[in-house]
């Protein structure tokens, strides 16, 4: 048996995973890693990219930034997620607001010195990457539209550092990255319409709150739409393997996702639509395997 105090810590850790969201944290290091050994890398030996210690202090780098980024998101919107997310505010704030700033200013200090081991562009890109993200949080994210868009792009900016570090230019690399950019301004923009109850009441300019529901979901149907052009480029104009297939679900999933966002009204359906977005990003991230399934037995023997 537990005892109290040792009760509480467990409770307090469980807090500050649930603060830095390190579900997420773990999924996206895992997706920077497939994207470099698959797409980015495909010609290097296995061994090489997974033992690469440049990669490593990349990956490591922007999981820390990524999780600082999380616990000042939620420092300033506290007062929003205890409407929208009662349950989860509540085991939030089982950590201080203290320990929470001093997390966050030890996350970035130790991003920024790992960073310093790759090379000086390394540390100005993700000290650039950690004022992008305080700044999102601090003023853009209440200007309506600015504040999605940015909130994707900081969103796939750790996979452009892996980008640059590889120096692969090819254009499907651009293609994956446009679809993925489409797919979470959609989640960014459909998590406004979840979270409408506290964003009112905290002043937020969101786009459902300025211009309706309605026009929210004109323009997050035609981001769908767009998000299309990539996933069909992706399955006629470059070779993505058997992963064209998850291409194919992905479509059906977006039709689906239309017939739905017709017909949502309420914060519940927004919860659904939400949770197939977030199903096709999780998906994509193991589908990436799909690319060269003899690939991906060669290069681990």
């Amino acid at each position: 048996m537990l005892s109290r105090k040792n009760k509480l810590v467990l409770l307090k850790l469980l807090s500050l995973f649930s603060v830095v969201r390190g579900y997420n944290i773990l999924m996206i290091a895992l997706a920077q890693y497939l994207a470099s050994i698959y797409i980015l890398s495909p010609n290097l030996p296995l061994r090489k990219v997974v033992l690469d210690l440049n990669l490593f202090v990349i990956i490591l780098a922007s999981t820390l930034v990524i999780a600082s980024g999380y616990i000042i998101n939620n420092f300033y919107d506290s007062d929003k997620d205890l409407i929208n997310k009662p349950r989860k505010t509540m085991l939030d704030r089982l950590v201080s607001q203290r320990f929470k700033l001093t997390t966050y200013f030890i996350l970035n200090f130790l991003a920024a010195f790992a960073a310093s081991y790759v090379s000086f562009k390394a540390v100005l890109f993700f000290s650039a990457y950690i004022f992008g993200i305080w700044f999102y949080s601090h003023k853009l994210k209440k200007i309506a539209f600015v504040g999605n868009f940015i909130s994707a792009t900081l969103a796939i900016a750790p996979f452009f550092a892996v980008f640059v570090y590889y120096k692969n230019f090819e254009n499907v690399i651009f293609v994956h990255a446009m679809f993925l950019f489409l797919l979470i301004l959609v989640r960014e923009m459909i998590k406004d319409l979840e979270n409408m109850k506290g964003d009112l009441a905290q002043g937020y300019r969101t786009i459902p709150i300025l211009y309706g529901v309605k026009v929210s979901k004109t323009i997050i149907a035609s981001l769908i739409l767009l998000t299309l052009i990539p996933s069909l480029l992706l399955i006629t104009e470059f070779h993505v393997g058997l992963m064209n297939y998850y291409f194919m679900a992905c479509i059906l999933l977006f039709i689906l996702f239309l017939i739905l966002l017709l017909k949502a009204d309420s914060k519940k359906n927004f919860v659904w639509l939400h949770n197939i977005l977030k199903l096709i990003i999780i998906a994509g991230v193991f589908s990436i395997l799909l690319i060269d399934v003899d690939l991906v037995l060669n290069r681990i023997l």
